[in-house]
C-alpha cells in the first residue's frame, strides 16, 4: 500500500519547510477551525441577504465585499512556496457554491475538493487523504446545498449518460423513498461523510485518534447560511 509513503512524505515536507515559511503560511490559522467557518459564513450570509434584490450589480458587489474587511491574507510570496490550509471542504461543483465566498476565506486557507453532488468518489477521498496526512488539516467538512442538480437527477427517472449514471450511483445509494429534495441533499451529504472514514484508513485513523473532526453541512443558497447536519 502507498499510505505509509504519504505519512513519511509529510515528515519530509515539514522538515524541508523553514520555520519562517511555516509561520507565514499559518498567519491566518484560527484556533477553532469550525468556529472560524461559522463566523465567516455568518458575515457572508448577512451580506448575501443585504445584496439580494437590491441596487445594481456593482452595489451588490460592494455589499459582498464588506465580508473581507476584517480578514487576514497570507503573504502571496509564502503561498508560492507552500500551503497550510486550516480546513478541507468537499462540496458541489455548482457555480453558486463557492466555499471561499461562503466562508469568507482567503487564498491558502481552504483545501477544496469539488464535484457535482459532493460525492465521496475515489479521487475526492485520495485528495482528502493528502489534506489529512500531509497538510494536517484538523477539520474536514462535507457540504451539500439547496436545489442540487446532481441529487435531483439521481432522484429522477430520465436517462443519463454512462458517466453521469456513474456519478449519481452513490447519491442513489443514500436516498430514502419518502425524501423530498432537501432531505435527499442532506442524506447524500451525511452518506458521503460516512464514506470518507469507511473507505479510507488514513481518514479513519486520524478521526479515531482525534487529529481531525469530520462534519456535514447544508448550504441554503437563498439565505446564504450553512447549517451543520
Amino acid at each position: 500500500m502507498a499510505l505509509p509513503r504519504i505519512t513519511s512524505g509529510s515528515a519530509r515536507a515539514a522538515g524541508a519547510m523553514s520555520h519562517e515559511l511555516q509561520e507565514s503560511l499559518q498567519a491566518c490559522t484560527p484556533k477553532d477551525a469550525l468556529g472560524r467557518l461559522q463566523e465567516g459564513n455568518a458575515r457572508f450570509a448577512k451580506a448575501w441577504v443585504a445584496a439580494s434584490g437590491t441596487g445594481t450589480s456593482q452595489q451588490r458587489m460592494d455589499r459582498l465585499n464588506a465580508i473581507w474587511q476584517n480578514n487576514c491574507q497570507i503573504d502571496p510570496h509564502a503561498l508560492a512556496q507552500g500551503q497550510k490550509p486550516f480546513a478541507a471542504v468537499l462540496s458541489c461543483a455548482d457555480a453558486r457554491v463557492d466555499p471561499g465566498w461562503i466562508f469568507a476565506c482567503g487564498s491558502g486557507e481552504l483545501f477544496q475538493v469539488r464535484s457535482a453532488g459532493n460525492t465521496a468518489f475515489d479521487d475526492a477521498i485520495a485528495s482528502l487523504e493528502y489534506a489529512v496526512a500531509v497538510l494536517e488539516v484538523p477539520l474536514v467538512l462535507v457540504m451539500g446545498h439547496s436545489s442540487c442538480g446532481a441529487v435531483k437527477a439521481a432522484m429522477g427517472s430520465e436517462p443519463l449518460t454512462p458517466l453521469l449514471e456513474q456519478l449519481v450511483k452513490p447519491i442513489r445509494a443514500s436516498l430514502e423513498s419518502r425524501d423530498d429534495l432537501t432531505q435527499a441533499v442532506k442524506g447524500n451529504c451525511v452518506y458521503a461523510t460516512g464514506q470518507l472514514s469507511a473507505r479510507s484508513q488514513v481518514i479513519r485513523d486520524a478521526s479515531a485518534s482525534g487529529k481531525i473532526s469530520i462534519r456535514s453541512g447544508y448550504f441554503d443558497i437563498g439565505n446564504g447560511k450553512v447549517t451543520l447536519i
